[in-house]
């Protein structure tokens, strides 16, 4: 499981100019299927870098299965703290893992320097229809696949159904409705929010990506950004009357305040992966049989789109020493055992076929009042919007987000004006680092 962005990814900034300017070791690919199994006959030692808790089961199940491999786990860091790394090594020359845990929102800025090898002869290519739509989408980056996706973030509306029925409020279907419960809420309680957000990337694109907003546009180095488009400005208008009327809780995500929020009430829903019924169950036990998930509110009424929230690849670096069996392990994370290894420990798949089974569909979530959410995060897997790109700075444009869109939380910006200025500068650096935006 891998959820959205936490934290800002500061020290990043040059990351997709020094990933411009990298010249990438070892093979430009090639490698085929028989290269794959011959080096698994071979053996060897590969080193991973990941911060994933479910990969150290699948290590051992991988070496029992392949007793001549030896894995070396290695946890750089987790998300930005691994990617200053990774480019550190690479800029280097020296100490580039086999294989690294890559978010998919941050791949393609590694993808794009040619850090990371294309995995289609290998057999990635063959994978199309094994994973869902939003993780396979977002590893298939310029007619190659550059990651293979482990894990999604569906989107799902989770709700405190206590303080909803004590205040009369029905599930929202569309996000009109969902604006509304949250006036409803807070005239009832003025202690109380339907939600919280204080200014998050991750958050707001999923978002747009749900109304079918397509800001980012990407063509190798030729990169386009439009925040005037209608998923954006649909998002943009309707969020905006959430921050008029103060009715989402000025806390931020993943703070101690955060989770009180949830556990006493004031906070009533969230918006996010699948990957959050854990962090539920383990930060705000004190919410057991109270909360419930609920497909994500509509921007249209009898719409069922979806969007994606977090989630992670692995990939192999253009550097690795050995790329074979790096993808070897790899597949089996991705699509072989190693899969039932990590949705036994809480995982949540990107694979068609587990999303689809049975026993997958009818866990019954103690947690969520004995509801079979698992239903709900499926149906929002197979309702993710198409034709979603990330830029290939993702990483620095979610870092300036704040100092740009998250002025609408704290002064008389508007979204609109925000996301503007957020365009202005993501245009901007792109430009002086090498890619022609806007142009």
């Amino acid at each position: 499981m891998t959820p959205a962005l936490r934290t800002p990814m500061r020290g990043l900034g040059m990351a997709a100019a020094l990933l411009l300017g990298v010249t990438a070791c070892g093979s430009g690919g090639g490698s085929s299927a028989g290269d794959v199994q011959s080096a698994l006959e071979e053996g060897g030692k590969i080193t991973v870098w990941a911060w994933e808790p479910t990969l150290k089961s699948v290590v051992k199940g991988f070496e029992k299965e392949h007793p001549n491999v030896d894995v070396e786990l290695v946890n750089a860091g987790t998300g930005p703290d691994q990617y200053s790394a990774l480019q550190n090594a690479i800029k280097a020359g020296s100490g580039v893992p086999d294989l690294a845990q890559i978010e998919y929102f941050a791949l393609s800025q590694f993808a794009v320097g040619e850090s990371v090898a294309d995995l289609s002869s290998m057999g990635a290519a063959d994978l199309d229809g094994t994973f869902s739509k939003g993780p396979w989408s977002s590893v298939n980056l310029e007619g190659g696949v550059y990651g293979m996706p482990m894990d999604s973030g569906p989107m799902a509306l989770f709700y405190n159904k206590d303080v909803f029925d004590e205040h009369g409020i029905e599930v929202p279907s569309t996000w009109e409705e969902y604006v509304e419960a949250g006036r409803r809420l807070h005239k009832a309680d003025s202690d109380a929010y339907i939600t919280s957000d204080t200014g998050e990337a991750g958050l707001a694109t999923s978002l747009i990506w749900q109304a079918g907003g397509q800001p980012f546009a990407v063509d190798g180095t030729d990169v386009a950004v439009d925040f005037t488009d209608e998923g954006s400005t649909t998002y943009a208008e309707t969020w905006q009357q959430l921050l008029d009327d103060d009715l989402v809780a000025p806390v931020n995500s993943w703070t101690d305040e955060w989770f009180q929020g949830m556990a006493d009430g004031t906070i009533a829903s969230v918006v996010a992966g699948a990957w959050m019924p854990a962090n539920l169950e383990s930060s705000v036990a004190d919410g057991a049989g109270s909360w419930r998930v609920a497909p994500l509110p509509q921007w249209e009424e009898g719409a069922s789109a979806s969007a994606e929230n977090g989630g992670s690849s692995l990939a192999v670096p253009e550097a690795g020493r050995n790329k074979e069996l790096a993808y070897a392990f790899a597949e089996y994370a991705t699509t072989g055992d190693g899969v039932a290894t990590r949705l036994a420990e809480g995982a949540f798949p990107a694979t068609t076929a587990d999303l689809e089974s049975e026993e997958f569909l009818s866990r019954e979530f103690e947690y969520f009042g004995g509801q079979q959410a698992n239903k709900v995060f499926a149906e929002s897997a197979g309702n993710v919007v198409e034709g979603w790109s990330y830029l290939p700075y993702q990483v620095y444009a979610n870092e300036v987000f704040n100092d740009t869109v998250g002025k609408a939380y704290v002064s008389d910006t508007t979204l609109k004006e925000g996301l503007a200025a957020w365009q202005t500068q993501i245009v901007e650096y792109g430009n002086q680092q090498g890619f022609t935006v806007n142009k």
